[in-house]
């Protein structure tokens, strides 16, 4: 089965070729933040018979029925919010966890595209700013094939959201800075945190090629250690953006600037600002 996505998102593998791990980050903003449990920072969207709580982790999956979906008990403006996963093993093709919300939205993601037997899964993050219902979806990927296989055990990650800059991370790393160039390439209003599993069979696995197959389902995907803090939309004016590192800026170290270009030089493997089919004129933060 090829078509499958598993997203964590704001609304807000197998080994790679290169071996080994990425250098040291030296910070570990995950260590900040206390696990939540399930049911009090989150509701069940849709697909309620497709997901099961067992103390502070959640079961979701997809079968030929039905995906499933949560979402946060409220809307933030800013924060860190991440989560420990594991993803289903083997033909995973169309698959994806990302929640389809259309309108004139912001979106962050994070999401794993399913693969087929012997390839890795991909990581994409992405932007959307007022991402859909406008005539001109924009999106702003970048894709990875992890140092680790995200089927054999829990990972943590994560999306670092302040009002300068976006940070995605996996483990405490970081592995991609989206920086606010302009107001109007930066998402700035209230957005709400999701996660969900569904057939994404039209785009996900090598843009559509390979198909959900059912014959290997259900899909599922785990979720624990859930964290998030932040101002939320209700917070006081005064509420101060949390921070990805030491620097109260919220600015990353050398060593995590360091850890995160390790990470790009081996294990990105799409850019959407490198890539030569895409109208620039949409995305001008890539013309620096």
């Amino acid at each position: 089965m090829a078509a499958i996505l598993f997203i964590f998102l704001l609304m807000l593998s197998f080994p790679s070729m290169n071996a080994g791990s990425p250098p040291s980050p030296g910070y570990w903003p995950s260590t900040k933040f206390r696990p939540m449990s399930f049911h009090y920072a989150f509701k069940s969207l849709w697909g309620f018979s497709h997901q099961s709580v067992d103390q502070n982790a959640l079961t979701i999956w997809l079968d030929r029925t039905s995906g499933s979906g949560f979402k946060s008990d409220r809307p933030f403006r800013s924060g860190y919010f991440g989560a420990s996963i594991k993803v289903h093993p083997g033909y995973t093709a169309g698959l994806s966890n990302s929640e389809v919300h259309p309108g004139f939205h912001d979106e962050v993601d994070i999401e794993f595209l399913g693969t087929t037997f012997g390839k890795p899964y991909t990581l994409q993050t992405n932007v959307y700013i007022r991402g859909s219902g406008d005539g001109e979806i924009i999106g702003r990927e970048m894709k990875f094939h992890l140092w680790f296989d995200p089927t054999q055990d829990f990972h943590h990650y994560a999306i670092f959201w302040s009002p300068k800059e976006i940070i995605f991370l996996v483990d405490d790393v970081p592995i991609r800075r989206y920086q606010r160039k302009s107001d109007a390439t930066f998402p700035l209003r209230p957005m709400w945190l999701y996660g969900s599993i569904w057939d994404a069979s039209s785009w996900a696995t090598e843009d559509g090629k390979y198909k959900a197959d059912y014959n290997y389902q259900p899909f599922v995907a785990k979720f624990a250690d859930f964290k998030a803090g932040g101002c939320s939309a209700y917070s006081s004016p005064r509420c101060r953006p949390v921070s990805a590192s030491p620097h109260r800026s919220g600015r990353l170290t050398m060593q995590q600037y360091k850890a995160m270009k390790w990470v790009q030089r081996y294990h990105l493997v799409y850019d959407y600002c490198k890539d030569p089919k895409r109208n620039h004129a949409l995305t001008p933060e890539c013309w620096n």
